[in-house]
């Protein structure tokens, strides 16, 4: 599903790599965290392996295709909600997610069903037609996750989906999440929620200083006993 291999990044003018050497492999059907304190490279491995900024080097594969030499097949596998919920305010959110729709060539009578089936299941049937910029934050987070599952992508990324929100907004994103997986597709996301990371992930890496400490299977963290919080702190521990 996701293949990166040996992902390296330094932005200009600073002479430390915001990651470095970088590899994961994530599974189709899973969901998948990412672990890491302030500033430990993980918005940054984000954004390089949807597209959104250049790697100067290592590879990048999405389905099996290769994100530089295929970026076009890539991203059309990629639904991605940043951590800004950057959305057009002035358009309303049904015109929002129909021109999202349209941006991944998805049908009228699909995009139709699905704008429905979305509003309901996060309770934004009320305010679909209303204005982006009358929204609260965690309406526009909602309206982004919209967005970004329209095309039903292969791979949902999201980049802290649940900072801000209250306990319903919260819970309705956690079990979209559970479904998107259920139905055999991958959800990767980056947390600081590490209780939420332990109880619905099935893998988590942990990135500290731009580059990935250890990946943990929970089927196999949980028979230690250990608590992931604790772990955590005392692996990235300075």
């Amino acid at each position: 599903m996701l293949e990166i291999r040996c992902l390296s990044k330094k932005y200009k003018n600073n002479d430390k790599y915001s990651v470095r050497n970088v590899s994961l492999s994530v599974n189709a059907g899973e969901i998948f965290g990412f672990l890491g304190k302030n500033g430990a490279g993980k918005s940054t491995t984000i954004k390089c392996f949807t597209g959104i900024i250049p790697f100067d080097s290592g590879e990048v594969r999405i389905c099996g295709y290769d994100l530089k030499k295929s970026p076009i097949h890539s991203k059309l596998n990629i639904g991605y909600v940043p951590d800004d919920h950057a959305v057009y305010e002035n358009l309303t959110g049904r015109e929002y997610v129909v021109f999202m729709g349209n941006i991944y060539g998805v049908d009228n009578n699909t995009l139709n069903e699905r704008i429905e089936r979305f509003s309901k299941f996060f309770s934004m049937s009320k305010y679909i037609d209303k204005q982006i910029r009358s929204y609260s934050h965690g309406m526009k987070q909602k309206i982004s996750i919209m967005g970004a599952l329209i095309h039903n992508p292969k791979l949902w990324v999201l980049d802290e989906p649940l900072m801000g929100l209250d306990p319903q907004s919260m819970s309705e994103i956690k079990n979209f999440m559970l479904e998107h997986k259920k139905n055999g597709n991958t959800v990767f996301f980056s947390s600081h929620n590490i209780d939420l990371i332990e109880k619905i992930c099935d893998r988590v890496a942990i990135m500290h200083n731009g580059q990935i400490l250890e990946v943990i299977d929970f089927n196999e963290f949980s028979k230690t006993g250990q608590s992931l919080e604790e772990y955590f702190l005392k692996l990235t521990k300075d």
